[in-house]
C-alpha cells in the first residue's frame, strides 16, 4: 500500500477507539520491540475510502471484521500531530512531518470476539488489554497524548451520556471500573 501524504506533509490516517465490556477500551502493545501501547491506527491507501481503510486496519491489526463491531461515530474533523524531529525520515519522499487522522468509535458486538495479530507478516501488536477510559492518554507515546485526549473528549458523550469520568493526573479516570482483561493473540 502506498501512503497518502498531503501537501502539508501529513500522512492520511485513520484511528480506532474500540469499546468493549463495561465501557473499557482496547489498547494494544506495539510489537517487534517498538514498545508502548496505543489504539489501532493506520494509513489510508490511495483510492481507499476512510471506511474501507477502517475495516482493513481493523482486520490487519487486531483480526476483527465489520461483523464484529458497531460503528458509533467518527471525529468531526481531521486531528493532526507532528512527529518530533528525531522521528522524521528526511531521506524519504514525500517527506512526512506527521499524521492527520480521522478517528472512529466502535463498539465490540460480542465479548467472545477473538483478537488475532497474525493477519500480516509484520503484526502491529503482540499483546492487548482492556483499560479505563482515560488510561490510553497516559500509555501512548508522549507526542500523541494531545490527540488521544482530544479524541476521547469528543467521543465521551457517546460513551458516557451521563457525563465523562473525571480525568486524573497521569491519564486515569476516577470512578471507572478497575477489573482487567488482557491477552495475546
Amino acid at each position: 500500500m502506498q501512503d497518502v501524504i498531503d501537501r502539508d506533509g501529513f500522512r492520511v490516517n485513520i484511528g480506532i477507539v474500540l469499546i468493549g465490556p463495561g465501557g473499557r477500551l482496547f489498547l494494544g502493545r506495539r510489537a517487534r520491540g517498538r514498545g508502548g501501547w496505543q489504539f489501532p491506527q493506520g494509513g489510508v491507501g490511495r483510492g481507499e475510502t476512510l471506511e474501507e481503510s477502517l475495516f482493513r486496519e481493523l482486520r490487519e491489526e487486531i483480526g476483527l471484521g465489520a461483523e464484529d463491531v458497531l460503528v458509533l461515530g467518527q471525529t468531526r474533523n481531521w486531528v493532526r500531530y507532528r512527529l518530533p524531529a528525531r522521528y522524521v525520515r528526511h531521506d524519504l519522499r514525500p517527506l512526512c512531518l506527521g499524521q492527520k487522522q480521522r478517528w472512529f468509535l466502535l463498539r465490540l458486538r460480542s465479548s467472545a470476539a477473538a483478537f488475532r495479530f497474525d493477519a500480516t507478516t509484520q503484526p502491529e501488536f503482540d499483546h492487548w488489554r482492556w483499560v479505563d477510559y482515560w488510561e490510553p492518554v497516559r500509555e501512548v507515546v508522549y507526542f500523541k497524548r494531545a490527540v488521544y485526549r482530544q479524541v476521547l473528549r469528543e467521543f465521551g458523550p457517546m460513551v458516557f451520556p451521563d457525563g465523562l469520568p473525571t480525568e486524573m493526573p497521569g491519564g486515569t479516570a476516577h470512578g471507572a471500573p478497575t477489573a482487567t482483561a488482557e491477552g495475546t493473540a
